[in-house]
């Protein structure tokens, strides 16, 4: 593809049209398996900003569980794993799961298929960190805020959820994807009792961490 971003927004907007906001990743990452397309984000590597916090304090996540939320081809949850996280990751695209699972043939990470919109039952508080990279961006903005809850409800208590997301482009004729997320839309994660430990803009993307208290009763 000459411009791998245009046609991912050419795919979307054809899902969008059928009223399916999600069926156009399968329809990318199964044109990326077959060589007829790029996946944009897919840099074969963890995302540097997900690396930078983690290494602001290092990370030990022996004993402890994460979920890569939108997982893509992988890097960001093998990085995870690394930390030393029994890492569930999931994507909403089953040839994205599949490939992961080619590219990483050793891995440790239990790749699922599964939908941020209606996610497993079980993981609801289930992991002590939980990422978030670039995945609710790729949601049309009436998504977000359904989105952006189910994402709080996978923190276990006492756990951190970490976000990296892209700045809204201020030219008001941008169409997406991604469509990435205002202030108060980072702000929002919060909500169902996340506290906000910092927001800020690293590399001109968002990048935030919440950690929900211990319950009281222990």
């Amino acid at each position: 593809m000459d411009d791998p971003d245009a046609h991912a927004r050419v795919l979307a907007a054809e899902s969008l049209a059928a009223d399916d906001p999600t069926g156009w990743f399968e329809r990318l990452y199964t044109e990326a398996a077959a060589g007829d397309a790029v996946v944009p984000w897919d840099r074969g590597s963890p995302h540097q900003i997900l690396v930078t916090w983690a290494e602001r304090r290092p990370r030990d996540g022996r004993g402890r569980r994460a979920l890569v939320v939108g997982c893509g081809l992988g890097g960001d949850a093998e990085y995870v794993a690394r930390l030393g996280f029994d890492t569930i990751a999931f994507d909403v695209a089953e040839t994205a799961v599949r490939t992961c699972r080619e590219r990483f043939p050793d891995t440790v990470v239990d790749y699922r298929t599964a939908n941020l919109l209606d996610p497993p039952a079980q993981w609801r508080e289930a992991f002590d960190l939980v990422v978030e990279s670039l995945t609710v961006q790729a949601l049309p903005p009436d998504l977000h805020g359904r989105a952006i809850v189910q994402v709080g409800h996978f923190v276990a208590p006492g756990g951190t959820l970490v976000i990296v997301s892209g700045v809204p482009d201020p030219d008001p004729t941008w169409q997406g994807p991604p469509w990435p997320l205002r202030r108060d839309e980072v702000e929002a994660f919060a909500a169902g009792g996340l506290d906000t430990v910092s927001i800020e803009q690293v590399e001109g993307r968002w990048l935030a961490e919440f950690h929900r208290p211990e319950r009281a009763d222990g």
